[in-house]
């Protein structure tokens, strides 16, 4: 039998005194519980417990690995007991992934509201465009912007969705006229964008009259990151794509001004990664709970603001 076993056993016939009595508790037999202790007795080559037809008596040596096996199995019923509330309440460190650009506006966000909701949780927000192996990374959550994932063992769960707009400065466009149609463009000093799922050399842009592809040509400025993409169109660079959230605030103010307002490109999903789908900790089931709630209706909120169709985002 496991030694874990018969040493619980063992304590059990200690505390209630009959092997009988620890029988009828663990709804075993007298001859399993006596095999027990007397395979820990040959294993520690020591006499534990004294028998006789009325009564059992410990042992000194007894006595002491009671002692020692009473404070082991508090110990694992301790550790069952913390693995158990992992996955009913939510504690420990958190470690979490983003793309930059989402992270800093929308997941930052999350990450606070959740904290206030569940304090006992330490929270680490990673940002890196790199799509992380959650877990050589030793990471609970990645949440990242895709068209389509790639195949996986992890789970994923669609959080919302997120799509670019043109903007360009009003201190560029009154040098140079705003274009009225996706061919005004190449007439356009533009800001390339170059993410793992934005090709810097095409934009693909939709609208409810067409679909189409502009590559711009000629000379340009080229960023893999929203907040720089953003600055350089602040700054009078020209025309770009920036994504609804990185721009909205600057669209609102006035610093940045919608460009072909009929067009945005195609959306992008925004995906919450875990590693299993089995015993999965609360913390990360409320987190993943906290993404959909904050970023995903905030997602939809801005899809409607900015007239995009509900057909094309969340």
């Amino acid at each position: 039998m496991d030694k874990f076993y018969n040493m619980s056993v063992f304590a059990k016939v200690v505390e209630m005194g009959s092997f009988t009595a620890v029988a009828n508790h663990l709804d075993s037999t007298v001859g399993n519980v006596s095999r027990a202790v007397s395979t820990l007795e040959e294993a520690l080559d020591t006499r534990l417990l004294q028998r006789s037809t009325r009564r059992l008596v410990v042992t000194d040596a007894g006595r002491r690995f009671y002692e020692r096996c009473a404070a082991i199995l508090a110990d694992v019923e301790q550790a069952e007991s913390e693995a158990r509330d992992a996955l009913l309440d939510p504690r420990g460190t958190l470690r979490v992934h983003s793309v930059p650009g989402l992270g800093r506006q929308l997941v930052t966000r999350t990450v606070l509201a959740y904290r206030k909701e569940y304090p006992q949780v330490s929270v680490d927000l990673l940002l890196s465009q790199r799509m992380p192996n959650l877990l050589e990374d030793q990471l609970d959550v990645s949440v990242v912007i895709a068209r389509t994932l790639p195949d996986s063992a992890y789970v994923s769960q669609k959080i919302g969705s997120s799509h670019c707009v043109l903007a360009a400065s009003p201190a560029y466009l009154e040098q140079h006229p705003a274009p009225t149609r996706p061919e005004d463009l190449a007439d356009h000093a533009c800001v390339l964008l170059a993410t793992v799922d934005y090709a810097r050399d095409e934009w693909q842009l939709a609208s409810q009259a067409a679909n189409l592809t502009f590559r711009p040509l000629g000379p340009h400025y080229c960023v893999n990151d929203m907040e720089a993409m953003s600055v350089a169109l602040r700054e009078g660079a020209g025309i770009g794509l920036l994504a609804g959230f990185s721009a909205i605030e600057y669209l609102r103010n006035g610093t940045l001004v919608r460009v072909l307002p009929d067009y945005h490109t195609h959306s992008r999903n925004v995906y919450a990664l875990y590693s299993s789908r089995q015993f999965v900790d609360a913390k990360i089931k409320r987190f993943v709970d906290a993404l959909k709630t904050h970023v995903g209706s905030e997602l939809g909120a801005l899809a409607r603001e900015l007239a995009i169709e509900t057909a094309d985002a969340v």
